[in-house]
């Protein structure tokens, strides 16, 4: 696999690494290519898993051997969790300068932002990945195998160009216009233009058309099965879709009505892929949460001894355990010690005023906590978040994170989030789907944080305002909070100021370029054909 990572890391664009490690139009030095890496399905599998892990995982080995030099070293899903929720209501971070999140936090960021620009270099790395799986995978390349090869091969290439829509999707949400690259631009000497949201908007649509197009074998993704865990699947693909067509006016900067349709339609192709809620909210989130593949549609495996990340949940469950106080005991949360890494603003724990014992998903520690955050690198400011953990079903330790990290996997797709899309989509106009309907999902979500039908809704409770806090109380600290915000226009705006929104305490509105990630200065610098607007 190490061998296969340097052809990889060669055949990457020039878009990546142009204004970071000078001229790759030199033939690298190494014994293996291309034509001898693609000699085997088994050969393909192992590129494929490559690109899958890398949203995990910072290179090939343990210790170092990172992918990317970085400013933070850290892994994708570390800067992703970052720039979705460490500028909202829902995070709180201490170390603001020693982690270089100051302008993440306060909504300040510019184009040098350390943080803004190793997420933009670990998506673009990602999608080289899939364009050289890819490159290597047509019908052509692959003639000679045996027909069960082929198709095999075909496949993981369906898989392949949905974690390559994944990764401009997040690109989309993120930048907005961005460069665009495929498979079948030139290798070296190119330089990618600018597409704006809405033509990546099409071509992510166009792409997820075609791999859920069941009628074409060839180039379709699986159904669900015990053997597509922790890979992209229909349900996956259904769900992207659903993403991208509720946010399709943020993206396209028009107003179409029939965009929430098609979400509603997305929605409903994931429901009949045969998912259901897990009965046990907290389940969801510690370290059997591989066992929960009835709800949780698309999830990024990470484990102490085969795929260690010390981003990721790693991340988030040592990261949610305080380092100073005495009240709070790692081993209950199935760690060698908390890192005190980040808390939740107190906005987020008022969205559950009077249900505090009754909501199951209140899931905070509040014992010598203040809820309200007066000073924000102060943990004792800002509950501590007790969802996620490394703790097996038996309530026992999964790992030891002072040499491996969790065994949590990332549930990055689950089904309670295609719940309240459709609902919201309905909200919105969208049609295909009756009203009865949509309160049924909403009333599933509430008989499990309640246990009971004691807090059910009717169709009049379910307006837009409470889709957003229920997506805030359900959703949590799953990577959502920034997009949702953005979508009802409230990350920027006065309408919504949470604590320490813009740098003040009482929270203020700031300037509407945050509603968008500006391209790093150092691919300014490398590609004339990028800019950003307002920065």
């Amino acid at each position: 696999m190490k061998k296969i990572f340097y052809i990889a890391f060669y055949f990457c664009s020039t878009l990546l690494f142009a204004s970071c490690i000078g001229d790759l139009d030199q033939y690298p030095h190494v014994d293996e290519t291309s034509s001898s890496i693609y000699t085997s399905a088994e050969n393909y599998k192992s590129v494929l898993g490559k690109i899958y892990t890398s949203m995990v995982t910072t290179g090939q080995e343990k210790n170092g051997n990172e992918d990317l030099s970085s400013n933070s070293g850290q892994d994708y899903m570390r800067c992703y969790f970052n720039l979705q929720e460490c500028g909202t209501d829902e995070v709180a971070s201490t170390w603001l300068s020693g982690d270089n999140v100051t302008g993440l936090t306060y909504l300040s960021w510019d184009a040098n932002d350390p943080w803004v620009s190793d997420m933009y270099y670990r998506i673009y790395y990602n999608i080289a990945l899939c364009n050289e799986f890819l490159r290597n995978a047509t019908d052509d390349k692959i003639g000679s195998f045996s027909a069960d090869d082929q198709k095999q091969i075909r496949t993981y290439r369906a898989e392949a160009r949905f974690m390559r829509v994944l990764f401009y999707y997040h690109a989309l949400d993120l930048f907005r216009n961005i460069p665009f690259v495929t498979e079948n631009d030139p290798l070296v000497g190119y330089l990618p233009p600018r597409y704006t949201g809405a033509q990546i908007f099409n071509y992510i649509e166009s792409e997820l058309n075609a791999i859920t197009n069941t009628s074409d074998t060839n180039n379709c993704l699986s159904a669900n099965g015990s053997d597509m865990y922790g890979r992209a699947t229909l349900g996956a693909a259904y769900t992207l879709q659903a993403k991208l067509y509720l946010n399709a006016k943020v993206y396209t900067n028009t107003d179409n009505q029939e965009m929430y349709t098609k979400c509603i339609t997305a929605c409903k192709n994931v429901i009949a892929q045969g998912y259901s809620l897990e009965s046990d909210y907290a389940k969801l989130f510690n370290a059997d949460n591989h066992l929960r593949t009835n709800e949780i549609i698309f999830t990024l495996p990470v484990d102490a001894t085969n795929t260690v990340s010390w981003g990721s949940s790693t991340y988030i469950v040592c990261g949610a355990v305080s380092n100073t106080s005495e009240l709070q005991k790692p081993e209950d949360y199935g760690v060698k010690s908390g890192w005190g890494m980040f808390r939740v603003r107190g906005n987020i724990p008022e969205l559950f005023t009077g249900y505090e014992n009754t909501d199951k998903r209140y899931m905070f520690f509040t014992t010598g906590q203040s809820q309200d955050v007066e000073i924000i690198d102060d943990q004792t400011n800002g509950y501590f978040v007790e969802k996620w953990t490394n703790l097996t079903d038996s309530k026992e330790t999964a790992s030891n994170t002072a040499d491996g990290g969790v065994n949590t996997d990332y549930p990055l797709f689950r089904l309670a989030d295609v719940y309240l899309m459709i609902a919201e989509a309905f909200k919105r106009g969208g049609t295909g789907i009756d009203a009865t309907t949509v309160v049924g999902y909403i009333n599933d979500l509430q008989q499990r944080a309640y246990g009971d039908n004691s807090n059910n809704k009717t169709e009049d409770e379910i307006t837009l305002s409470f889709i957003l806090d229920e997506r805030a109380r359900e959703l949590y600290w799953e990577g959502y909070r920034r997009t949702d915000l953005i979508r009802y226009s409230l990350f920027t705006s006065n309408d919504y100021k949470w604590q320490w929104k813009g740098g003040v305490k009482e929270g203020t509105g700031v300037n509407d370029r945050y509603n968008i990630y500006p391209i790093p200065t150092t691919e300014l610098t490398a590609n004339p054909n990028l800019y950003n607007e307002n920065y």
